[in-house]
């Protein structure tokens, strides 16, 4: 069936056993579900933004008026991420506790006030201190995540994860055209000198980030049932049309069982001989084991730890490991590679060439989610194509990572034609990454979101930590952290997509 456009902006379609969406009403902010993708990727998005609105700055200005070594500089990068790496296994419970969108603001709220803050950095000890609690904003993009999975259907979860996290990530690409645009504008127009001119552009984040935490709190609910505390209110249609709620209870690891008065017997044979489609929930099929299984709980310590330590779940970590990690390293230090490799450029120009590794977002993670439920839909619902899909893209960026690096290009159409191509893949890796997420281990969304997460930030303190030791011998680096993305993407393609005998998630 070709792509209606119309669903873009038109009310979706409403699956009738979760209440999910099964479009994604991108250009319908009025539409309650397309409120909810639109305060997901805008939240993540300024977020990313002030996170990142450090890097643009601080090869030259910053470094000039603090008078910073370069380890001082990568050890500030380093701590920016560790924050970011505490914060999203933090919120992963605090997601299935209290719900993403109270999560999603709580950390907006917490980050916009180190990011108000950031002008009163005086040395290397006070930047330190400064972007480590700016850090906090890195973790909003567990509950940007764990919100769209609640209220986005399994055929296009996908692309809706993908979507909400690369227009997110855009961030990251443009703070490096804001920041020095806001800074020159400061000193040109305001006149100010470049000792307050950068301490004072921090507060045009600080401002955005607030408007749109309180955007999110006063506009948006919990879930598509309407209060976090309701979640587990699930709909089920009967063969006579009428329904009845049921409440979702139990632990991680228990069946559901079936509600009484939800079917019959005579409905129970009809459904041995249905051939019904369980994912777009039509046909007359007892689906409702499945459809409570995937309604997170609050876990106990030792089904977290037990979800926690599955393959499946160090498998969605290696990948992310390795993509989020090379992207969250590579757009720390990019701005610099292109001063070293091209001096004419100055920081400002360095730093919009630089810009596009993250503006790629837009649609290079997208593309990643988008093809994964492509193939999602035309192999049947079969998952070894989303997971296989993932280990491709890790391994073609392992391979561009080492090409660069090699290479070492000096000459600027070079080097722009790699690192964009480099960054599709690597992008859309994220995409398809947590476009696989929200099939394993459906009821503790927020606790697997939070681990793989994490581990994406883990991956860019080692990647960091190795640019720090390497110093300014940038190329070196990005063929060592090519072949971490093909030997960790390798070893773990015999990995079941899901936890064998899993309920829900299919």
């Amino acid at each position: 069936m070709p792509f209606a456009f119309n669903k873009l902006w038109s009310a979706p379609e409403i699956n009738p056993y979760n209440k999910k969406a099964r479009s994604i009403p991108v250009f319908n902010p009025i539409n309650k579900y397309g409120r909810v993708f639109f305060f997901s990727y805008l939240g993540f998005f300024v977020a990313f933004w002030s996170w990142y609105a450090f890097p643009p700055l601080l090869s030259k200005s910053i470094k000039a008026d603090m008078h910073l070594s370069q380890n001082e500089i990568a050890n500030s990068n380093i701590i920016a991420l560790t924050a970011t790496l505490l914060v999203r296994f933090i919120a992963g419970p605090m997601c299935d506790h209290i719900g993403p969108r109270k999560t999603f603001a709580a950390l907006l709220f917490a980050g916009a006030i180190p990011t108000a803050l950031a002008g009163t950095a005086k040395n290397a000890t006070g930047l330190y201190f400064i972007r480590f609690f700016v850090g906090i904003l890195g973790g909003t993009f567990v509950p940007c995540q764990v919100w769209t999975t609640g209220f986005f259907d399994r055929n296009v979860i996908g692309t809706a994860n993908a979507l909400v996290g690369g227009w997110g990530n855009s961030g990251g690409g443009i703070t490096y055209f804001l920041m020095p645009a806001i800074y020159d504008s400061l000193r040109t127009q305001q006149g100010l000198s470049s000792h307050v001119a950068w301490r004072v552009s921090f507060i045009v984040p600080f401002i955005i980030i607030t408007a749109v935490a309180l955007g999110l709190l006063l506009l948006t609910e919990d879930t598509p049932t309407g209060k976090w505390s309701e979640r587990g209110a699930v709909v089920v249609l009967s063969h006579q049309t009428h329904s009845s709620v049921v409440p979702t209870t139990g632990g991680l690891t228990d069946k559901p069982g079936t509600t009484a008065g939800s079917f019959s017997s005579t409905d129970e044979k009809k459904r041995d001989k249905s051939t019904a489609d369980v994912e777009s929930a039509n046909g007359d099929v007892q689906i409702l084991d499945e459809v409570q299984h995937e309604v997170v709980v609050k876990p106990s310590f030792k089904e977290a730890v037990k979800v926690m330590f599955s393959l499946q779940t160090a498998t969605l970590c290696a990948g992310y490991f390795c993509s989020f990690g090379g992207e969250l390293a590579i757009n720390s230090v990019l701005g610099a590679y292109y001063v070293k490799n091209f001096a004419s450029l100055g920081q400002t120009a360095s730093g919009r060439w630089a810009a596009m590794f993250g503006l790629l977002n837009i649609v290079a993670r997208p593309l990643g989610g988008f093809i994964s439920d492509v193939m999602y839909k035309v192999t049947g619902h079969n998952l070894w194509a989303k997971k296989l899909w993932i280990h491709f893209l890790g391994v073609m960026t392992g391979i561009l990572l080492i090409v660069i690096g090699r290479l070492d290009p000096h000459k600027l159409d070079e080097m722009i034609g790699l690192i964009a191509v480099m960054a599709i893949f690597l992008e859309a890796g994220n995409g398809a990454n947590f476009a696989l997420v929200p099939h394993v281990h459906p009821h503790a969304n927020g606790i697997l979101s939070g681990v793989v997460g994490a581990t994406g930030n883990f991956g860019g303190i080692v990647f960091a930590i190795i640019f720090r030791y390497q110093k300014t011998n940038y190329a070196q680096v990005f063929w060592i952290v090519g072949i971490i993305h093909i030997v960790l993407n390798c070893a773990f393609i015999w990995v079941r997509p899901i936890p064998k005998g899993q309920i829900g998630g299919r």
